[in-house]
């Protein structure tokens, strides 16, 4: 769930960690890594593995992986208090 998979011809395998917003977060090469470990590495960063490909998917992953907004410091450089900032603003969620 939430996991696409391109084929990009003469590329090296790499996987590619989007936002919501589809910013890019990270790419980790896949090149080095067998198939085994590939899966390891989807399922330790919280993918949901579906059962069928039309099967439903419970609402606790239905964003997943995407983690908790981290906490932020009471006051942020732009001077507001984290209550003045708007729930679900981060930008790399």
């Amino acid at each position: 769930h939430n996991l696409e998979m391109k084929h990009l011809p003469g590329a090296d395998p790499e996987l590619v960690l989007l936002s919501q917003q589809y910013k890019e977060l990270e790419r980790i090469p896949l090149s080095d890594m067998t198939r085994e470990e590939i899966n390891q590495l989807v399922r330790e960063l919280g993918f949901y593995r579906k059962e069928t490909p039309d099967a439903p998917v419970p609402e606790e992953f239905q964003f997943a992986p995407a983690r908790p907004v981290p906490t932020l410091p009471l006051h942020q450089a732009d001077g507001k208090t984290s209550d003045e900032h708007e729930e679900g603003a981060h930008p790399d969620l």
